[in-house]
């Protein structure tokens, strides 16, 4: 019996809102903080995809494991890794090395789950027209035999209970919730669910820009201080020609020489996986091109941001506001526990 969707199917996905919206018709589910993966399950063959088109299934022996248990399906969901009592993304990321004996290491030592939230076929049945009330039904028919590697992920109408996932602590997995109409349709790639994730704000040091060919200042680079120690600790791009070119002219009279910088000897020097982000420190030592301008340390920018590793933002931060009230000391890496 045929599959009635193959690979490569996009994912359904969601617009961004900073409140929980009360409302009837709705269930709210935890938004998961892992990698976004679609399996597919076709004759014994599994296929498991990222959202941008790419194979997992190398990576994740166990999860394919798992998952062929269910039968001929396609379902939705994310990938979550354990490091000892919490989940942890870097050691999510950790899991997709090159190496096949890693892999095979990491599969037993730091196992993934499978959290999955959704149903697109059964057999050659494609059910992505149904309600989402009825996929519902289906999966939760579907994990019935599922084993401790595929969950599937609770839901409620109570916006108090939402409001408590919206809250988790770091290391639940949680980072947010995604609210579905009951009577959605999985539409593949368009944004017409709703996830809404708390913002955090910091106050950080710029110490340094990206520029743009036309000299207008593509992100600033941020930093904090570890007693003596100025880390980088992200990124926030600016928006629009006219701000960019604004914010060049306010920071020109901070353009420093490299000599006496705080990162005149590189930076992001820890090095580890989430170097790989957009929003995080990265990496630059003398001995590569510089692609940045060092400005001397003295003003502190309020940044809006969602996850922290450690002391580095995950995704690049927003910038919201110059704070001429703070002494750059004052900005330390104890903002971002």
């Amino acid at each position: 019996m045929p599959l009635a969707l193959r690979p490569p199917v996009e994912p359904m996905l969601a617009r961004l809102n900073r409140t929980l919206p009360a409302a009837t018709g709705v269930t709210y589910e935890p938004k998961w903080d892992g990698f976004r993966c679609l399996a597919f399950v076709d004759g014994g063959d599994v296929v498991l995809q990222s959202r941008n088109g790419r194979s997992l299934q190398r990576y994740f022996p166990e999860v394919c494991d798992a998952v062929r248990r269910l039968g001929e399906v396609v379902v939705d969901g994310e990938l979550l890794a354990r490091n000892a009592e919490t989940w942890d993304f870097p050691a999510l990321m950790a899991r997709l090395h090159p190496a096949a004996s890693r892999v095979e290491r990491l599969s037993v030592e730091t196992p993934a789950s499978y959290v999955v939230f959704d149903v697109l076929a059964v057999d050659d049945d494609d059910v992505t027209g149904f309600p989402f009330s009825e996929r519902r039904k289906r999966l939760v028919q579907l994990l019935e035999s599922a084993t401790a590697n595929v969950v599937l992920t609770p839901q409620t109408t109570d916006v108090t209970e939402a409001t408590r996932w919206l809250d988790a602590p770091v290391g639940s997995g949680i980072d947010g919730v995604v609210v579905k109409a009951d009577d959605l349709r999985y539409e593949p790639g368009r944004r017409v669910m709703t996830k809404v994730k708390r913002l955090h704000s910091a106050d950080c040091v710029v110490a340094g820009v990206r520029l743009y060919p036309d000299g207008g200042i593509a992100s600033l680079l941020l930093g904090a201080f570890d007693g003596d120690l100025l880390r980088h600790v992200g990124v926030a791009p600016t928006h629009g020609r006219v701000v960019r070119h604004e914010m060049r002219a306010e920071l020109e009279p901070y353009a420093s020489s490299l000599s006496g910088h705080p990162w005149e000897l590189g930076f992001g020097l820890e090095g580890g996986a989430l170097g790989r982000f957009k929003g995080t420190a990265g990496r630059w030592t003398p001995d590569l091109p510089r692609d940045w301008m060092p400005l001397r340390p003295e003003r502190v920018a309020e940044v809006g941001y969602d996850h922290v590793e450690g002391w580095r933002f995950r995704h690049p931060a927003r910038f919201l506001r110059w704070r001429p009230d703070r002494d750059p000391r004052s900005c330390t890496i104890e903002q971002l526990a």
